[in-house]
């Protein structure tokens, strides 16, 4: 799996790709019409396809908010794999196609994941003020824009406390890859100290929170990357800095005489490897749980290779290995306070120096910008 890619809004926005990344510029020109009207843009799509093929620069203008509505300006909005999935049309969420935001066929918005501004809001808004800080409560808003009209009870407030001293991308990425990584880690085998995970993937954005997560917690990891002929070794260099105890490439892990690597690693299987995190799929999956202790569970979050998982049967009848599937974004739905409890801690990790957000670059966009500059 890439490393998340994000698009960023600062009254202007900007487009983040992955690589090191330089700080937006919080300070901003607020375009508004004789009559009051925010003027605004979004990156959207009248049909489904390649995002290269489809998506396009689409201007309009937001009325001021009444009763329980807010404005809202995007600060960061993350380009995450799932959001390339949806726009081509192979992932469950399905994109909401409008007319909203006056044009005359239907369009949707890309984008899931985010972080915006209060600056402005309806007189029924309660516990909402101008400049607050503010994340989507679910799936599906349409995050890559530079402002947006919605109802207050669709957000959820980043508490002044929470945002102290960070960016607003450290903000707009915690609620999808450091979410996904935790739950994972915590909510399908109860990992002890000194204990191992096995991982592919391991430098995607889930990869590297996992990987921090695990080494904040006491667990050793194991994690697996596909083999480049160039920068591999800063690779491996980048990710044993965040924590990871081992990294080696897909070729090195399906080797004959990796088992006894993995023999070595674990103490002689003292310490157990008893959790598997799969975002790629394929024949790699079935490697990885030979080497799950008795009773381990492999959890899949992704399929970036689009190729079916082969299991050994013997793995499910005689090691009693458990195959499990986790979707962050139904998770969340499902359990709100959790998930508002959970972006508080790595906040909070993240303000204090024990967690880093995934590497990006900025393309910065705002309402002048033109359909080829992007």
């Amino acid at each position: 799996m890439a490393p998340s890619r994000a698009v960023y809004t600062t009254g202007r926005a900007v487009l983040r790709r992955p690589v090191a990344l330089s700080s937006p510029r919080l300070h901003h020109r607020r375009l508004i019409s004789a009559y009051g009207y925010e003027q605004a843009k979004v990156l959207a799509l009248s049909s489904l396809g390649e995002p290269k093929d489809v998506l396009h620069l689409h201007a309009h203008s937001i009325a001021p908010p009444h009763s329980d509505l807010l404005t809202l300006r995007f600060l960061a909005s993350p380009i995450n794999p799932a959001d390339i999935t949806q726009i081509q049309g192979v992932y469950p969420t399905r994109l909401a196609f409008g007319t909203s935001l006056g044009t005359t066929e239907p369009i949707a918005v890309g984008g899931n994941e985010g972080v915006a501004e209060v600056i402005a809001k309806g007189g029924g808004v309660q516990g909402l003020e101008k400049g607050d800080w503010v994340i989507m409560k679910n799936q599906g808003f349409g995050t890559w824009r530079t402002h947006a009209q919605t109802k207050a009870e669709e957000v959820v407030l980043v508490r002044g406390e929470d945002r102290e001293g960070l960016r607003p991308e450290q903000v707009g990425t915690v609620s999808v890859n450091p979410m996904t990584a935790w739950r994972m880690l915590r909510d399908f085998v109860s990992l002890k100290e000194g204990e191992w995970f096995v991982q592919n993937g391991a430098n995607s954005g889930v990869g590297r929170a996992a990987i921090q997560l695990g080494k904040l917690w006491g667990y050793k990891s194991l994690n697996i990357v596909r083999k480049r002929e160039s920068g591999m070794e800063e690779l491996k260099a980048d990710l044993t800095s965040l924590g990871a105890d081992a990294v080696v490439t897909d070729e090195e892990f399906e080797a004959k005489d990796f088992r006894d690597r993995v023999k070595d690693l674990t103490n002689g299987g003292r310490e157990p490897i008893r959790l598997g995190l799969n975002c790629v799929g394929g024949p790699l999956v079935g490697s990885m749980a030979k080497h799950l202790a008795a009773g381990a569970h492999m959890v899949t979050y992704g399929a970036m290779s689009k190729k079916p998982v082969k299991l050994p049967t013997g793995l499910l009848i005689f090691k009693d290995i458990h195959f499990d599937g986790f979707w962050v974004s139904k998770w969340s739905d499902a359990n709100p306070g959790e998930k508002e409890t959970c972006i508080k801690e790595v906040l909070k990790l993240t303000r204090e120096g024990n967690f880093k957000d995934v590497p990006m670059s900025p393309v910065t966009w705002n309402h002048d910008t033109k359909q080829d500059e992007l």
